[in-house]
């Protein structure tokens, strides 16, 4: 499983892992009953502790998002196109925050920045 992990990053490991599962589940890389690697392999695959894995499996299972079954393991559940809709809405919201603060910090006006927000919306930025 692609799942980069970085030192830098504020946030810690186990969000880091549960934030690119979720956007591969959203966006459809990972389908519906597909199976996860198990949280040890995972461990051992990314060289973290199970302990961190278990973690980012629990969020992702309390967010609705994988099913875990004893013995057998972890899999992607089956999201209603709303559900996946919503993720989606909260992906964009978390990355318009990050873009907001960045643009203030910059000294962007509300302006300038909708005027970037529509060019890049309009294609300008895929």
């Amino acid at each position: 499983m692609n799942i980069i992990l970085s030192n830098t990053d504020s946030a810690p490991i186990y969000e880091q892992i549960t934030r690119q599962l979720r956007a591969k589940i959203v966006s459809g890389e990972l389908a519906a009953g597909q199976a996860l690697p198990s949280m040890r392999l995972l461990a051992r695959e990314l060289r973290i502790s199970v302990i961190t894995t278990k973690r980012a499996y629990e969020e992702l299972e309390r967010e609705g998002l994988i099913v875990t079954q004893t013995g057998r393991g972890s899999f992607v559940a089956q999201v209603s196109g709303a559900r996946l809709r919503e993720e989606q809405l909260r992906a964009v919201e978390a990355h318009l925050a990050q873009a907001v603060r960045a643009a203030k910090q910059g000294g962007v006006t509300a302006e300038e920045f909708m005027e970037i927000a529509q060019t890049a919306f309009e294609g300008g930025n895929q």
